[in-house]
C-alpha cells in the first residue's frame, strides 16, 4: 500500500511540473534539459533518433529507475510512448538494467 502511495506522489509532483512547463523538472536523474531533448525520440507520430544531448543526459541518468515507469499510465499521459522510451538507451548505445 506505502508503495502505491509513492508512485501517486511522484506521479502528481510530476504532472504539476508539466502544467508549470517543465521548470526545474528532475525524473531519475535525468533533468529538465535532458527531458526536453530526449522527448522528440520518444513521442509519436514521427519519432528522431536521439541527439547527443538526449543520449548524454541518459549516461547519467539512473536508468533502473527509468524502467520503473514502463508500464505506467504516466508516461502515455505525457505523451510518451513507453517502447520508444525504453529502446532509448540502445540508441544511445548504453546497456539498459537487466529485466528491463
Amino acid at each position: 500500500m506505502l508503495g502505491k502511495r509513492v508512485v501517486l506522489v511522484v506521479v502528481v509532483v510530476v504532472l504539476l511540473g508539466m502544467v508549470v512547463g517543465l521548470e526545474g523538472l528532475e525524473l531519475c536523474d535525468i533533468n529538465e534539459d535532458g527531458l526536453v531533448a530526449c522527448k522528440p525520440s520518444v513521442t509519436q507520430p514521427d519519432p528522431v533518433d536521439p541527439t547527443q544531448g538526449c543520449c548524454d543526459a541518459l549516461k547519467v541518468a539512473n536508468l533502473t529507475c527509468l524502467c520503473g515507469y514502463r508500464n505506467s499510465f504516466m508516461l502515455p499521459s505525457l505523451g510518451i510512448d513507453p517502447d520508444l522510451a525504453m529502446a532509448l538507451p540502445a540508441k544511445c548505445n548504453l546497456s539498459p538494467p537487466p529485466n528491463c
